[in-house]
């Protein structure tokens, strides 16, 4: 079998990628990020222009009727520019959501909001992974209290898609709401926007599929996201090979380029070889989302288990190759370092999520 990119999906990382190179290269993101983390300074506006907000999104809806592949192929070539989009929340987890258990009413009215970017809405389900002592989100009544870490796309969101503990119930919250205060949470990636949501009596905005039943909805959108994030880490991780290589071409010592020196070829060669075959599993991983069901949660915790664990490898060896002056901020490196760092984190770590694949194939209790 010939498993390999369509002709529209490289038409569509190609037209990203000039996108980036024109108007958001590292450079304007360096500007943007360095006082507001998470800034975008318009760019997801453009990027929903061109129809990456509207990817999953039904036709019918003013989307693309695309799948998670198609999304995969976005979030690679997006994490390779370090753009600072709120592709995860709104793109994917918050259609994909709505798509799983929302009415016919819901999606008519949120979806085409999504897809042109006119809306934001963060995702509050790191608790479906692992809850704090003093988080975790509860219903008292018809109000909300408690606290969410780490909601995805939560400081400039408009809405909050929040997940009830084990995932039994989905409420979407309008992040203005009387009740309801966010704190920007500081990370080590400044490239997107992170928080800390604080709950106190929040009232529910709306119900997101019905009372005890969101819990595949709620599986289906953190097998989606955490494609997504594998795809993320696979091109950050091509980046910082690109950007190695490109230095052991110009960086000279003795009197000849350091690419020609047997250790540096082994470290490019090295990184090389770890990425390459991870390539082909984030795709059939999203392939799977769409086409294999009985096969999509269990691809979604490999792909990201192992592009978790190699991609660190991959952003540190690229560090390596630069010597001393991969550390400097001046370098950039370590804005495709540090969003790596926080991918391998997010929504599971390597060992929690073998651990949720074993489980899936019947060999955990």
């Amino acid at each position: 079998m010939d498993f390999a990119l369509s002709e529209e999906q490289d038409l569509l990382a190609g037209s990203l990628r000039r996108f980036l190179e024109e108007e958001c290269p590292v450079t304007r993101v360096r500007a943007l990020v360095e006082d507001v983390p998470g800034n975008d300074g318009g760019v997801w506006k453009s990027l929903c222009e061109l129809g990456v907000g509207g990817l999953l999104v039904p036709e019918e809806h003013g989307g693309s009727g695309l799948g998670l592949l198609d999304a995969a192929v976005a979030a690679e070539t997006l994490a390779w520019g370090v753009a600072p989009a709120p592709l995860l929340g709104s793109a994917v987890m918050a259609p994909v959501a709505l798509l799983a258990a929302g009415n016919a009413e819901q999606q008519g009215r949120w979806l085409p909001r999504l897809a042109t970017g006119s809306v934001r809405i963060g995702i509050a389900a790191n608790e479906l992974i692992s809850v704090r002592d003093d988080a975790g989100i509860r219903l008292e009544g018809d109000r909300l209290h408690g606290t969410s870490l780490m909601v995805i796309d939560g400081v400039e969101a408009d809405h909050l898609l929040v997940a009830l503990a084990g995932g039994s119930r989905l409420a979407l919250v309008d992040a203005r709401a009387e009740g309801v205060a966010s704190k920007r949470l500081t990370t080590i990636d400044r490239t997107r926007d992170f928080a800390e949501v604080v709950f106190d009596g929040a009232p529910v905005g709306e119900w997101i599929g019905e009372p005890g039943g969101a819990g595949p909805a709620c599986r289906r959108m953190l097998d989606a996201a955490r494609v997504m994030l594998a795809a993320d880490i696979l091109g950050a991780s091509e980046r910082a090979i690109e950007l190695a290589v490109a230095y052991a071409m110009e960086r000279k010592q003795f009197d000849r380029v350091i690419a020609s020196f047997q250790a540096v070829k082994h470290l490019c060669a090295e990184m090389i070889t770890e990425l390459e075959p991870a390539r082909s599993l984030v795709w059939y991983a999203a392939h799977a989302f769409d086409q294999v069901p009985e096969e999509a949660s269990l691809m979604a915790s490999l792909a990201k288990a192992h592009l978790a664990e190699i991609g660190p490898f991959i952003v540190r060896t690229a560090t390596e190759v630069h010597g001393g002056v991969g550390f400097t901020d001046e370098q950039n490196l370590h804005y495709w370092f540090k969003r790596v760092g926080v991918d391998r984190q997010l929504l599971g770590t390597p060992e929690a999520l073998r651990e949720d694949a074993a489980r899936l194939q019947g060999f955990s209790d």
